[in-house]
């Protein structure tokens, strides 16, 4: 097994800790957090007492061969990069960075240094994605797809109460887009790659955060349609529409709940539901493989890396078209 350490002590935290012990490859030895209290509290679930409070000497220790990341966004950059620089494979919760030229950097640190630096996000890692690609064969060529992740924040009623929340804090390189867009880029740009054409819009807070927005792709043969926010909660959900028929998908982020509804009316299950935990031990199980088989695994992880700078290229792009600013644009 390899042993990894945590920065961060969210419910994300616990889903993929809980992942990566149920795949039997990692081992959980350190927490980082900014009180050792806190980081006390977390480790008790697992049965851990070492806590950090001093990332640099996490990331120096002999304990640990990885870190995952899972603190606010723009501090992504900073820990990936003290953690690369001391020889620790990374695997950092989306968004990687607000800047491309950054992910790029990060990346080529990283190769420098022989590591590994994965992007967790789920839809890369799950098997039921080739199930998806399977199912759109079926319907005859995709020419319209509609993808929507829009999901009532459960920091909403703080926000409106006259709270800052961190997910709604521009600041923090925070958002609806870079919360939840970033699950409905990735696969348009994995099925069907570069768009011709891209527009964008979005709905700005007093924060400055945006809480929702729409974005749409042109290509030669289809049109591709995004919706997401942190305010409204979709019933509509996905679809990829072709000539033969519609594949449905509950869940763009879990690739939950999917089925083919054809011409005649006729249904064809694809896949239903997993937990949280099992979906996020997929990615775990890719990151241990990308580490122990490099040669193996290449082609795949560069695959992998590739995507990840498009899709912060494409995002980026898709910010500023849509009028959302960071601090760190400046």
């Amino acid at each position: 097994m390899l042993r990894f350490g945590v920065i961060g002590t969210s419910w994300i935290t616990n889903s993929y800790v809980d992942g990566a012990l149920d795949s039997g490859l990692w081992e959980l030895t350190a927490i980082y957090s900014r009180t050792r209290e806190k980081g006390l509290a977390f480790g008790e679930q697992y049965g851990v007492t070492t806590v950090f409070t001093d990332l640099t000497e996490m990331a120096q220790s002999d304990l640990i061969d990885a870190v995952y990341i899972a603190s606010p966004n723009m501090l992504h950059m900073e820990h990936a990069r003290i953690c690369l620089e001391n020889g620790k494979h990374v695997i950092c919760e989306k968004p990687l960075s607000a800047h491309a030229e950054t992910v790029k950097a990060l990346q080529q640190l990283a190769d420098e240094r022989g590591l590994i630096f994965l992007e967790a996000i789920m839809f890369m890692h799950l098997p039921q994605c080739k199930l998806l690609e399977e199912a759109l064969t079926k319907i005859g060529g995709v020419n319209m797809a509609k993808l929507d992740f829009c999901q009532r924040s459960s920091k909403l009623d703080a926000y409106l109460k006259g709270e800052l929340p961190n997910i709604f804090n521009p600041k923090l390189e925070t958002g609806a887009l870079m919360d939840l867009g970033v699950y409905c880029i990735y696969p348009a740009l994995h099925l069907f790659g570069q768009p011709q054409k891209m527009t964008a819009a979005a709905h700005m807070l007093e924060s400055g955060a945006d809480s929702g927005g729409s974005v749409g792709m042109v290509y030669p043969d289809k049109l591709v349609n995004i919706a997401y926010s942190k305010i409204g909660q979709a019933a509509a959900n996905t679809d990829f529409q072709g000539n033969l028929g519609t594949l449905y998908v509950e869940s763009i982020s879990k690739l939950e709940n999917m089925e083919i509804i054809y011409r005649d009316g006729t249904r064809e299950f694809v896949f239903g539901a997993e937990p949280k935990h099992k979906l996020m031990g997929y990615e775990a199980k890719d990151f241990y493989r990308y580490i122990t088989e490099p040669e193996a695994s290449a082609e795949e992880y560069n695959y992998c890396r590739k995507l990840a700078l498009d899709v912060s290229v494409c995002m980026e792009t898709l910010r500023q078209m849509a009028g959302i600013r960071f601090p760190s644009d400046v």
